[in-house]
């Protein structure tokens, strides 16, 4: 451990520096990012000070846009330096719950504090704590990638010189680096995206909103961003990610909460939800998917849960306690009923099938709120 580091941490601390300004001073005298962080978690006060700081706490938020309930008496919390993944369709009130978090919107009812701000008393101060990146990249095409930067960089009232050298390291974090001096409206979707981010870390914030940040990205740019995200909260980033994409959450996610029609449903670790389904899933593919529907009457009685067809492929699917047996069964009655089939397959839940438990509908497909 860096001992002129630890000295200069618990000094700036003595006379009430927050971790943002020690973060900030550090990184302008040309310390990294992850030494800072390292030092910073060594100790047990400084463990709690970034635990109260980057923490989220929703209590009994609601809100309504005419007649229209965006959120309904929604509580979650979210621990410092983890990742929270809000889960749900569009329309859900995923991105009304960011905006309210990050003090763009006032809540009708309920209270939200984040890293330590409450979110209508305190906006101001929590603005210069927090990230945000929208579905949709907020960056000016007619800058430069540096230029976008460092613009929001005097946004937020920091010094200059520190904001160039910022601007260089996060162009490098982001692969922009080659890029950096080329006008925006050049940039691929994924480039874009990362300028997007990137832009929002240049104050290095203690909590950072990701409301669908892959949402259009190619499987190539999604995967490199999610590298992106893993190494901010390893760094000690408290992330917010709003996502329809259920592999997304899952592979992203220390906790996952599920929301529809405005209303939180379920909240646990992927593995927690996924205890929810049962033991297994069976999968029945039909050679003619005119009899989906013959073929749900036929093995209705097989199981007490509900039978689902997908309405495209005409795939049955329903979670099974005694999987192998009720395989063998399924096939059986099928057989008997001469409906053909074109596979069958036993397999662990998924979090769609958690989404589909809980809804009655696939986390992709349009919901009415």
């Amino acid at each position: 451990m860096n001992s002129q580091l630890l000295t200069y941490i618990r000094d700036a601390r003595a006379v009430g520096m927050s971790n943002q300004d020690i973060v900030r001073d550090l990184m302008h005298a040309g310390w990294q990012m992850a030494d800072i962080i390292d030092v910073l978690l060594s100790t047990q006060e400084n463990t709690a000070f970034l635990s109260r700081d980057g923490s989220i706490a929703v209590e009994g938020v609601s809100k309504s846009f005419g007649d229209l309930k965006a959120l309904d008496n929604v509580n979650l919390k979210v621990k410092s330096g983890t990742v929270l993944a809000l889960l749900g369709p569009n329309g859900a009130g995923k991105t009304t719950l960011v905006r309210i978090l990050s003090t763009l919107l006032l809540p009708d009812s309920g209270r939200a504090v984040v890293a330590g701000y409450d979110v209508v008393k305190d906006a101001n101060e929590l603005r210069s704590a927090i990230g945000l990146t929208g579905q949709f990249a907020a960056i000016d095409e007619n800058l430069t990638g540096r230029e976008n930067i460092e613009m929001f960089g005097r946004l937020y009232h920091l010094d200059k010189n520190y904001v160039k050298n910022r601007a260089r390291d996060l162009l490098e974090i982001f692969d922009l680096t080659d890029a950096a001096d080329r006008v925006a409206k050049t940039y691929s979707g994924g480039m874009k995206r990362r300028l997007d981010l990137a832009s929002g870390l240049v104050g290095t914030p203690r909590v950072l909103f990701l409301d669908e940040p892959t949402t259009g990205l190619d499987p190539r740019s999604r995967v490199s961003l999610w590298r992106i995200i893993k190494e901010l909260v390893a760094g000690g980033t408290t992330l917010l990610l709003t996502t329809q994409y259920l592999e997304e959450a899952d592979h992203l996610a220390d906790r996952i909460a599920v929301i529809d029609h405005g209303r939180l449903i379920a909240q646990g670790t992927s593995d927690e939800l996924k205890s929810q389904v049962g033991g297994d899933v069976l999968e029945i593919h039909l050679k003619d998917h005119s009899k989906a529907n013959f073929a749900v009457q036929t093995l209705r009685g097989l199981t007490k849960e509900r039978l689902r067809i997908d309405p495209e492929s005409g795939k049955i699917s329903v979670p099974v306690e005694k999987g192998v047996s009720v395989l063998a069964e399924a096939i059986r009655l099928l057989d008997n009923a001469k409906i053909p089939l074109s596979d069958v397959v036993l397999r662990r839940p998924t979090l769609n099938d958690v989404f589909m438990a809980l809804t009655g509908h696939a986390a992709e497909q349009e919901s009415t709120v």
